[in-house]
């Protein structure tokens, strides 16, 4: 029955493609699985939002009468009956995406894969992607030299040099492995590569001489991958494990997801930029609850929405705690296309099967959704989001009430000291004071992807520099674009000379300031800071401004657009009500006010004009070549890795070192202590490594005693390869709380059988001479954030058998699944606090070794009087491909069985 449907809904069509001067090209045909046939035999499918069409034409071409059965499709179409359906279904993504501070460790496990199955007896060719994998190097670079016109050819030399060892290993990687292609450093960030270029909006591929075509898909590890959303392609972040897994032809496991229908209507007023409209949706969406669940963007608002500011929408959907935030195809989807230089023939294909298949935005659609929201664009105003979350949008006049509100929450602020300090930096001298901004940074996928805001700051400069204007002496200025197409329309715009004056000098394409590569402030600056326990402030057109991410020493961070980036480097503060008090003054000593300075919507939209597709033509033909310096790399192909023993960079990890052909029992956990006691919205940046090593911090210690100084330190992020770092380094961000430990931040524990205090590696590391199982105790949204891989592993490594938290955000709770860790959830209405929990209970977990997703499971507290307590903890195993691989002991581990087998 199965295998009929899929032949029942076979189709072709013929696509006709012409120049734009409306000249034949060419006629191809295309073969593919029409879902108006489907709807013939399972029922009407014209409400059916068209992310959820994206998912049925998928499990249409997949269908096999195993890992997708006729039922699926089935409950697909009922879907439309509640907006809700539960069920499990088998994605397969048509690639994967990966940046290389998870490619790297991706590619690791790849390698300690093949080692695995060679041990056991299998075939290592096996171990090959199945799917096309794109890796982009962007996240390596940092601002260590800004402000000058070699800024950008010294930062990328500083960063060949510190990660010569990871960029070799990547190069073996791209030789050893099929189906595998990396884009060099200093090209730009994955996902603005992806959506002006990898991204095709429908794929094609030829199999045994026919064309067939479907929509295109793709998982990436980066929770940022939502962005190609914008570009009508179904997409979403995955734990690199996961993404491993998909890569090696596992499905993705998920429910059927709910669908929040987000209609935009109206039109942003004058001066109102997409960064504005993106931080009111994504406070929009959180307030309204979207974890978990599909967004799709729908309403008359569409027609005049740019692509660009759609993916700038799309790419925020980790912030508003979102799957994906879908834009169906629609005519701007085809025109960005022609702009970005794809080839006619494919923008025939993407417009004629969307048309084909009822994924076409109409005008009027209404699909049935799970739930609605309403936007009337005309509505939205001048925003900031901070100090610490990118979902808590502040009014640009609220700024200065909304930075005084976080200074006084730092319970931790030195109350003794003074709230300013003389500091001289470059033989100028200055009162640096609570509030100053020290990082004003242009930077990230989000807005680097989006000419009109660029524009809008490439403009606002050349104003500011004809009043006289120049930025404070005491922030540290950014440029790094998302790709090489940016500096070449804002050079032949002629903006770039009044970027430079300003000190937006370009330092690197690449994912800088948002991922906490925001590099060393001056010496005289972090002095300061230091000595008065100053409240400072960093402003970048990002995506994340989580605590301790962008620079250890910068206590609250601001997302803005890049124009407003601007703004506040050159007030230099954010106390300064920018919509009422003067930014500057003229040469004559006028007051000058943003609003003097701020480019109106023409003088906008003239300049984007000179945005042309040959920009992108020139700097794409050659996106897979790099520089010398990279194709000097220069490795030996082999099938299996050769591990340096003396590498602090590349490790062979230990996750299948005692892996048998058969997986273990999983025992029950008694008489666990508690590692550590988490409050709500704990993210994976608290848990994960990255940013800035401590010298003083057992990571810094371990690169220490193996001959690495402090100054070669690098990242956390770049040494993702080494576990022996990165198990050192998860729990130990600076701003984490452990509730066994008040008044103290950083990843520090109690050992509760010596009662000792210790960083939180050191105690995990005591537990397991001791052989005492461990468990993490934490509130609501757990592991929100990033798709960190290592999140997990490391939550793994220093033996955590399982995490009882009040809820879950998405991919860590599939990531700790992923790595043999048993996610929990306390029952309504209990928690840490309701339990009095303080870290000195012992904790019991039985029938582990007959689970069944959902279920719930007993755990046992018992304090440390002696009292005990029953709570019945919810399974958030949710699926039966998720049970499999917890009892595989991690998704890998079932991969490299079902090789075996």
């Amino acid at each position: 029955m199965s295998f009929n449907l899929k032949t029942d809904c076979a189709s072709t069509l013929l696509i006709n493609s012409k120049s734009i001067n409306g000249e034949p090209i060419s006629s191809k045909t295309y073969h593919y699985y029409s879902l108006p046939l489907l709807s013939e035999k399972l029922g009407e499918i014209s409400r059916l939002p068209k992310s959820l069409k994206v998912l049925l034409e998928n499990l249409l071409r997949n269908i096999d009468g195993e890992s997708v059965v006729e039922d699926d499709l089935k409950a697909l179409v009922e879907w439309q009956k509640s907006g809700h359906a539960d069920r499990e279904i088998a994605y397969r993504p048509a690639r994967v995406l990966m940046q290389d501070f998870t490619g790297v460790p991706a590619v690791v496990d790849l390698a300690a894969m093949r080692e695995a199955v060679l041990r056991l007896g299998g075939n290592v060719e096996q171990v090959n992607p199945l799917s096309p994998v794109d890796l982009v190097i962007d996240h390596s670079v940092m601002v260590d030299k800004f402000g000058t016109d070699k800024a950008f050819e010294e930062n990328v030399q500083i960063e060949m040099e510190r990660n010569y060892e990871r960029y070799l290993f990547l190069r073996w990687g791209q030789k050893a492995f099929n189906r595998f292609r990396v884009v060099p450093p200093g090209t730009g960030i994955c996902h603005q590569v992806n959506l002006e270029y990898l991204g095709k909006a429908v794929w094609y591929e030829n199999q045994e001489g026919k064309n067939f075509a479907y929509p295109d898909t793709l998982v990436g590890t980066d929770s940022h991958t939502t962005m190609i959303n914008g570009l009508g392609v179904l997409g979403w972040g995955v734990g690199g494990i996961e993404a491993e897994a998909a890569m090696l032809g596992q499905p993705v496991s998920m429910l059927i997801p709910d669908v929040v229908g987000f209609k935009l209507t109206g039109k942003l007023r004058e001066g109102i930029t997409a960064t504005d409209l993106v931080l009111t949706v994504t406070q929009m969406l959180r307030q309204h609850g979207v974890v978990g669940k599909f967004v799709e963007f729908y309403g008359d608002g569409l027609s005049d929405l740019p692509l660009a500011d759609r993916a700038t929408i799309a790419n925020m959907s980790p912030e508003y705690g979102a799957t994906c935030g879908f834009f169906p195809v629609d005519d701007i989807t085809l025109s960005y296309m022609r702009l970005t230089g794809r080839n006619e023939e494919e923008i025939a294909l993407v417009e004629t099967y969307s048309k084909t298949q009822g994924l076409w935005r109409n005008a009027g659609d209404e699909p049935v959704f799970t739930s609605n929201l309403e936007l009337d664009m005309s509505t939205v105003e001048a925003s900031l989001a901070g100090p610490k979350r990118p979902q808590d949008r502040v009014s640009l006049g609220n700024v200065p009430q909304a930075f005084q509100s976080a200074v006084e929450l730092d319970i931790h602020k030195a109350q003794a000291h003074s709230s300013e300090i003389s500091v001289t930096l470059d033989d100028q001298t200055f009162s640096l004071q609570d509030g100053a901004v020290v990082i004003a940074a242009i930077t990230s996928c989000t807005n680097t992807s989006n000419p009109n805001v660029l524009m809008t700051a490439g403009l606002l400069a050349k104003k500011a520099i004809e009043k006289g204007l120049q930025r404070q002496p005491w922030v540290k200025t950014s440029l790094a674009p998302g790709s090489k197409v940016v500096t070449d329309y804002l050079k032949l715009a002629g903006f770039m000379p009044y970027l430079e004056q300003l000190g937006f000098n370009l330092v690197g394409y690449g994912c800088t300031t948002c991922i906490g590569n925001s590099g060393p402030l001056p010496d005289p600056i972090e002095a300061g800071i230091k000595q008065n326990d100053l409240t400072v402030g960093a402003v970048l057109s990002g995506n994340r401004n989580f605590e301790g991410r962008i620079h250890p020493l910068v206590k609250t961070n601001w997302l803005a657009s890049p124009p407003l980036v601007i703004a506040y480097a050159l007030s230099g503060s954010m106390k300064k009500d920018l919509t009422r008090e003067p930014i500057g003054k003229d040469q004559q000593g006028n007051d000058i006010y943003l609003r003097d300075i701020w480019p109106n919507s023409q003088e906008v939209a003239e300049a984007v004009e000179k945005v042309k597709t040959e920009m992108f033509h020139k700097e794409y033909n050659a996106v897979f070549d790099g520089d010398e310096s990279w194709q000097s790399l220069n490795v030996e192909s082999s099938a299996t890795y050769f591990w340096q023993p003396d590498s602090t960079y590349i490790r062979h990890p230990p996750f299948f070192s005692d892996m048998t052909v058969e997986p273990a029992p999983v025992t029950d956990v008694h008489q666990a202590h508690i590692l550590a006691i988490l409050g709500d919205s704990v993210t994976t940046d608290h848990i994960s490594p990255a940013g800035n090593i401590k010298t003083d911090s057992p990571a810094g210690r371990y690169l220490q005693e193996h001959g690495v100084t402090p100054k070669d330190f690098n990242s956390y992020g770049s040494r993702r390869g080494n576990h022996e770092v990165m198990m050192r380094g998860t729990f130990a961000n600076i701003r984490i709380r452990n509730e066994m430990v008040p008044g103290i931040e950083g990843g520090y524990t109690r050992h509760i059988p010596s009662q000792s205090q210790l960083a939180i590696y050191d105690a995990a590391m005591r537990y397991q001479e001791e052989k005492t199982p461990l468990i993490i105790i934490a509130g609501k949204e757990y592991g929100s954030g990033s798709s960190r891989d290592w999140a997990a592993k490391g939550t793994r490594l220093l033996g955590v058998r399982a995490v009882i938290a009040e809820s879950f955000e998405r991919i860590h709770r599939s990531n700790l699944i992923g790595m043999g860790v048993l996610p929990l959830e306390f029952p309504e209405g209990t928690s840490r606090k309701t339990l009095n929990l303080t870290g000195d209970e012992q904790i019991d977990i039985a029938e582990l070794g007959n689970i069944k997703p959902g279920q719930t499971i007993p755990v046992k507290i018992t304090y440390a009087n002696g009292q005990e307590i029953m709570v019945n903890a919810r399974c958030r195993i949710d699926t039966g491909t998720e049970l499999a691989y917890f009892y595989n002991g991690g998704i890998l581990h079932y991969v490299i069985r079902n090789m075996l087998k």
